[in-house]
C-alpha cells in the first residue's frame, strides 16, 4: 500500500508500506479521505513545532474516514464497505489519567501522526488501515469528507465542553482557520448569542460569516476595531484562542468581561501573556488539548444536521497530488480545509 510519509521539512514522500492484518478487536480499513491539519503543516513546512521536532520519518495524518475491509475476531457492529469516521486518540486506558476520566491526558498516548514520543506514533495517512474498533464510529449517510472532519470537529466541542455554559453569551473567536470556524459552529450550537470572529484574511472571514459568525472583522485592515467592545471593562464573555499569536490573545483581553473565560486552542508555541490584565479582570484561561468522547458526539451531530462541516472542505486532491494538497492547505488565501482522497 501507499503512506505518505514525512522525513523532514519540505520532504514529503509517497511511499510503499507493508499491509497488516486485523487482529482481535480490530478492523482493517480502506482509507476514504483525510484532511491536512495544522500540525501536519507544521511537520511539512518547519519539521515540527515548538520543542517537538521529527527524529525519524514518520507517515502523517489524523483526521481520517475509511470503509471497513475486513473484520478481525471479537468486533461486531460493522459490516464490510461501511463508512466510519476513525478517532486517532488511542489512549492506554490504564494510566491514572485514563482512570480519572482524564482520556486526552493518558500517559501512554498513541495519537496518529505524531512526532512528541520517540519513536514517533505512525499516522492514518495510508491507502490501508488497521484500527481498533472503539476508534471506528459508523459514518453512514456522510460524506467521506465530512466523516473526515469529525477529528477537528471534536477539538471544538471539547473546548466548548471547557467554556462551560454558552447559553446566551457572547464570544469572541480569534483565528478563522479549520478550528476557529468549527469552534463558530460548536459555539452556536451551545446557544451562543452572538459571535465576533477575527482574522488577517478576508477568505477565512467570509466562511466564518457563513457558517454564522455575526460580525467577522478583518485586523489587519481595522486594527482597533475590537476597541469598541472593550468599554465598561469588556464585552464578551469568552473567547476561543485559535491562532496560539500573543498578539492576538493580548489584543482579545481589553474585549472580554471580567470573569471571562479565554479557551488556548491555538499551538503555536509559548506566549507571552499579559498577567496584569488577566489577574486584575479576574479572567480564566483554560487550555484546551484534543478531545475524547466528543469524537463519537461530533459525528452524531454530524449525521442528524444538526452541525454542517461541508462549507469547510474547499479543496480535494489524490492521494497521487498530495503535496499539491498541502500547498493548498498552506494558503489562507483560498484554502481552510484541503483533504486527500484515497478512494472514493
Amino acid at each position: 500500500m501507499k503512506a505518505i510519509v514525512i522525513h523532514a521539512a519540505r520532504d514529503l514522500r509517497i511511499e510503499d508500506r507493508p499491509v497488516e492484518e486485523p487482529q482481535a478487536g480490530q478492523l482493517r480499513l480502506s482509507l476514504a479521505t483525510g484532511g491536512i491539519c495544522g500540525s501536519d503543516l507544521h511537520y511539512y513546512n518547519h519539521g515540527g513545532f515548538g520543542a517537538v521536532r521529527l527524529k525519524e520519518p514518520m507517515i502523517l495524518g489524523h483526521e481520517v474516514s475509511a470503509r471497513v475491509e475486513a473484520i478481525g475476531p471479537n468486533v461486531s457492529g460493522f459490516e464490510i464497505g461501511q463508512l466510519v469516521a476513525v478517532s486517532p486518540s488511542r489512549p492506554c486506558g490504564q494510566c491514572r489519567y485514563c482512570g480519572e476520566g482524564l482520556q486526552n491526558q493518558c500517559l501512554n498516548m498513541r495519537f496518529y501522526g505524531s512526532a512528541m514520543p520517540f519513536p514517533h506514533i505512525q499516522g492514518a495517512f495510508r491507502e490501508s488501515l488497521v484500527a481498533d474498533a472503539y476508534q471506528c464510529v459508523d459514518a453512514t449517510g456522510l460524506s467521506a469528507g465530512e466523516a473526515a472532519m469529525a477529528e477537528p470537529l471534536a477539538v471544538t466541542l471539547h473546548a466548548t465542553t471547557r467554556a462551560g455554559s454558552l447559553f446566551g453569551k457572547r464570544v469572541l473567536v480569534t483565528g478563522c482557520g479549520p478550528i476557529g470556524v468549527l469552534s463558530i459552529l460548536s459555539a452556536r450550537r451551545a446557544g451562543a448569542a452572538e459571535i465576533v470572529a477575527t482574522d488577517l484574511s478576508d477568505f477565512t472571514l467570509a466562511l466564518a460569516a457563513k457558517v454564522g459568525a455575526d460580525r467577522v472583522i478583518n485586523t489587519a485592515k481595522e486594527p482597533d476595531a475590537l476597541s469598541a467592545y472593550a468599554g465598561d471593562k469588556g464585552t464578551f464573555d469568552v473567547l476561543y484562542e485559535c491562532t496560539g499569536v500573543a498578539a492576538a490573545l493580548a489584543g482579545a483581553i481589553p474585549a472580554l468581561r471580567p470573569r471571562g473565560v479565554i479557551l488556548q486552542l491555538g499551538l503555536g508555541g509559548d506566549m507571552t501573556l499579559p498577567m496584569m490584565a488577566i489577574t486584575a479582570k479576574e479572567l480564566e484561561l483554560r487550555g484546551s488539548f484534543r478531545f475524547h468522547q466528543e469524537f463519537a458526539i461530533g459525528v452524531e451531530l454530524m449525521r442528524k444536521g444538526l452541525i454542517d462541516v461541508k462549507p469547510l472542505i474547499t479543496h480535494t486532491v489524490p492521494l497521487a497530488e498530495a503535496e499539491k494538497g498541502f500547498l493548498l492547505a498552506s494558503d489562507r488565501s483560498q484554502a481552510m480545509k484541503a483533504q486527500i482522497a484515497f478512494s472514493a
